[in-house]
């Protein structure tokens, strides 16, 4: 068996960043259409990440990247990749 490291798979996400308020960390509004199954109309659905952003750099507004990463608390396991 070889020592190389297989990474794994994480999630990527896209969203707009709704506070900044706390220490490294940002609350992102991720928010996803998709279509109904039954009644066929496009449902707009949102959700809340709060992510770990170690330099402070993401502002409310921006346009973020996040992946998942280790739990850096009880609510918080994802982590700020880029600001688009």
């Amino acid at each position: 068996m070889s020592t190389t490291e297989v990474k794994r798979f994480k999630r990527r996400l896209e969203g707009v960043v709704l506070s900044d308020n706390n220490e490294q960390t940002i609350v992102v509004n991720v928010s996803r259409r998709y279509k109904h199954a039954v009644y066929n109309k496009f449902i707009n659905k949102s959700k809340n990440y709060h992510a770990h952003d170690s330099d402070s750099k993401a502002k409310v507004g921006d346009r973020v990247t996040i992946i998942e990463s280790r739990r850096y608390s009880k609510t918080k396991t994802w982590e700020l990749v880029s600001i688009n």
